[in-house]
């Protein structure tokens, strides 16, 4: 298979939504606080899954800017000033292939840790 590469990316901010198509078709629409709360920085990631940060409060967060990074990966810079984080296409993909499942996820990590998102 190869590797993923989009052939556009397109920021909604009134809807804060980051829609990105690839050349295979895949088509994800991706909201800030997704991609904020999924941003692959060691800030949040940590150096593995037992050192990773829970986001919380993210429900707000837009996108401000988007740096292209070489030609395999985008800089998202956030309104909470977050901007440590690159988004390697594959990273982009992955997020949009797997997003129901890493927001059930987020959602049962942020119950477990006695969070609760602020619905707008």
């Amino acid at each position: 298979m190869s590797k993923p590469v989009p052939t556009e990316i397109k920021l909604h901010k009134k809807t804060r939504i980051l829609e990105v198509t690839f050349q295979d078709g895949a088509r994800f629409e991706l909201p800030c606080e997704y991609l904020r709360v999924f941003s692959p920085s060691a800030e949040v990631r940590g150096h593995g899954p037992e050192t990773a940060t829970l986001q919380v409060g993210k429900e707000n967060v837009n996108i401000i800017n988007i740096e292209p990074v070489g030609n395999y990966a985008v800089r998202l810079d956030f309104d909470d000033g977050h901007n440590s984080g690159f988004y390697s296409w594959d990273c982009l993909y992955e997020l949009g292939r797997d997003q129901e499942a890493n927001w059930a996820k987020y959602l049962a990590d942020l119950e477990a840790a006695g969070h609760k998102r602020q619905e707008h």
